[in-house]
């Protein structure tokens, strides 16, 4: 490593350990996303853990990343779910050129509707596997440099740390069955409950019944977790399809 890339990951560390500073586990997600903005070139961030089939979204740094976190979600599609599926990284400099768009279409419109137009994927984990992703998301076309992707690198490094070896205990000790990554991921267990439903209803198999469930959100314009409670509520049926 080059003494200039030992300065930049020491004072990205620094940056990083000054901001997360007594944060509780619950909180640390969002604050290392909000980090993310203030060491690289990017206006938002998210984090989503790895499930069977659907990524779960964990922490954004604001409202905008967490929009693209769910669509991604709902599409079954985007640099996210490629990054979890191949263990690397997924580096879109621009998602309105022909080449970068044409990979996932329709993500590529929402989130340039949504005023993105570069997204830089993170794999989280190590080799023993992938456990989510981090995603970077910039305003304005163009690709990371070298100095700044290693900067995203040790960022990953560290929701990495964070994912895998904070304690999983509640902070306050009172409920030791809990977690703080089931407390941050609370509500998208009903999209499980509702691929479940629909299974037994259909009687299909999960990967049918979640693109059943994704299919019916695209067409209706809502996110998969949106229509989930619906369907765990029974106010919204698959009967007979």
């Amino acid at each position: 490593m080059r003494p200039g890339s030992e300065r930049d990951g020491a004072w990205a560390a620094d940056v990083i350990a000054e901001s997360v500073r007594g944060v509780g586990p619950g909180e640390l997600p969002r604050r290392l996303c909000q980090v993310a903005t203030r060491v690289l070139p990017v206006c938002s961030a998210g984090i989503s853990l790895s499930g069977t089939g659907l990524p779960v979204p964990l922490g954004a740094g604001d409202d905008r990343a967490a929009e693209l976190l769910e669509i991604q979600a709902s599409l079954g599609e985007g640099p996210g779910l490629e990054a979890a599926r191949t263990g690397g990284p997924v580096l879109v400099a621009d998602l309105d050129a022909a080449a970068d768009a044409a990979r996932w279409p329709v993500f590529a419109q929402q989130a340039t509707a949504a005023g993105i137009r570069a997204v830089f994927t993170l794999p989280l984990g190590d080799r023993a596997g992938c456990v989510g992703t981090l995603d970077l998301y910039r305003d304005a076309p163009g690709a990371l440099t070298a100095r700044e992707l290693h900067i995203a690198h040790l960022v990953a490094k560290v929701v990495t740390l964070a994912l895998v070896y904070l304690p999983c205990g509640d902070e306050d000790g009172t409920r030791p069955g809990g977690t703080w990554l089931t407390e941050l991921a609370h509500g998208h267990d009903q999209v499980f409950q509702a691929v479940g439903m629909i299974m037994a209803r259909l009687r299909v198999g999960s990967d049918e019944a979640l693109a059943r469930l994704r299919a019916r959100a695209f067409a209706h314009g809502r996110t998969v977790l949106d229509l989930a409670h619906d369907v765990v509520a029974q106010r919204e049926a698959f009967d007979g399809e």
